[in-house]
């Protein structure tokens, strides 16, 4: 079995510059760029953490708290929370920053779940990991429900794939 390892050992930090191309009509971060960067960081934590490659297996459910607009920096902070077998839960904070008058605000959290493979891009086994801060020790604490949760919902999504399948809705006569 192999050592576990602390929290923060993960901890992985990022920040962006917004540009205009990065930026809806409203003159605010895309959502989905502020998720492809929750990605990003989540999976550099997790390799960090377990020293495989990763894929991502979930991505819990995303609340856009505030909007980051042009010209600020969205700052990302993840760090591998709690792990299972092969899977690792990141949770990830999302904070954006007005450069010119330095208000910070946290506009996103999200929790993902990545899996190590092996070479043959099989699930590879993974580091326990412990916390040590109140927040870290708050977060592993809730891990375990939220994993079943996510179990869960794994499994309705697979129903509801199987249900609609491939097709085109007119071809099933909706």
């Amino acid at each position: 079995m192999m050592d576990a390892k602390p929290c923060i050992d993960s901890l992985t930090v990022k920040s962006s510059h917004v540009l205009p191309p990065d930026t809806n009509s409203h003159g605010t971060l895309f959502g989905g760029k502020l998720m492809a960067h929750i990605d990003d960081v989540a999976a550099i934590a997790a390799v960090r953490h377990c020293r495989k490659p990763v894929v991502t297996a979930s991505m819990d459910s995303v609340d856009f708290l505030q909007p980051v607009f042009e010209g600020d920096t969205v700052c990302l902070e993840a760090f591998v929370t709690w792990t299972h077998n092969t899977s690792m839960e990141v949770f990830v904070k999302a904070i954006t920053e007005n450069l010119l008058t330095g208000e910070r605000k946290v506009c996103t959290t999200a929790f993902l779940s990545m899996v190590a493979v092996d070479e043959n891009n099989e699930p590879s086994p993974v580091t326990a990991v412990f916390p040590e801060s109140d927040e870290e020790k708050w977060l592993h604490e809730g891990a375990k429900r939220r994993h079943e949760h996510r179990k869960n919902r794994r499994k309705e999504s697979k129903e509801l794939a199987n249900k609609f399948g491939t097709s085109l809705p007119w071809k099933r006569g909706l």
